[in-house]
């Protein structure tokens, strides 16, 4: 095997690291059944262990691709890829803090985990986790997903919406719903077909993500840093009022 050295993310844990040999491996192998209308196959069966210490854990991929068998080498070589797999983890869905809500991370991880099954059911968790984070971050309690988003357009446009809430996101966030009553909702017309395709899936799941890191990340970074800021406001204070205090002597002198 080639030298490996490249940049990976673990999809565990989210820690950023060189993958080398010692943390890879890739192996090859023939099906030897030609008979399909794909003609010879190969399948490719990828591991990835991630080098932190705190996660160790393996990441592992099988696509199929189209094999030919090599004079020269005397074997089965794989060619162009037909179709992979993710098998470990059994999902795209990224590490995300604890502070997020559960209920809402489980809808975010469904949909990670049935886009590439089926992409109208992940766009349909996706838009159910939106009008969770809407409930929960924007506190709007509206019967309708469309009555909380235009209740929060409503406040963006006064200028009273929560902070991270932009009149960029407002585009999307509606996107996330419309797609989302694409993949619940059959059309009055039940021949015509209009389906959520994978990549918009994926893009609405990329929105959520975002949202994730503008509303609750971002928030949390922000009151760490007040509390921080507190506590070295309360020690410099302390510092400085113990500093004034008159030394014991003249303190006894002034009491008498």
């Amino acid at each position: 095997m080639n030298q490996i050295n490249m940049r990976w993310k673990c999809p565990y844990c989210g820690h950023a690291q060189i993958v080398t040999n010692a943390t890879y491996n890739q192996a090859d192998f023939s099906i030897l059944n030609d008979l399909s209308k794909h003609g010879l196959i190969g399948g490719r069966v990828i591991s990835t262990v991630c080098s932190n210490e705190e996660c160790k854990e393996i990441s592992l991929t099988f696509a199929l691709h189209n094999a030919r068998f090599s004079m020269e080498f005397g074997r089965y070589l794989t060619g162009e890829p037909l179709h992979s797999w993710s098998l470990l983890p059994e999902s795209s869905a990224k590490p995300q803090p604890d502070y997020i809500p559960e209920p809402i991370l489980k809808d975010y991880r469904e949909a990670c985990g049935v886009q590439d099954r089926s992409a109208n059911a992940s766009a349909t968790l996706s838009r159910r986790c939106l009008q969770g984070m809407i409930r929960d971050f924007c506190g709007i309690e509206k019967r309708t997903l469309k009555e909380q988003i235009d209740h929060l357009k409503e406040m963006v446009a006064k200028g009273n919406a929560p902070r991270g809430v932009s009149h960029d996101t407002m585009e999307g966030i509606d996107t996330v719903r419309e797609f989302g009553n694409i993949g619940a909702h059959m059309a009055k017309d039940i021949n015509l077909m209009i389906d959520v395709e994978p990549g918009e899936a994926q893009a609405l799941i990329r929105l959520i993500e975002i949202l994730f890191e503008e509303w609750y990340v971002a928030r949390h970074q922000r009151d760490r840093n007040l509390k921080e800021l507190d506590v070295m406001a309360s020690e410099k204070k302390a510092v400085t009022e113990k500093s004034e205090l008159p030394p014991p002597d003249d303190q006894q002198a002034a009491e008498s």
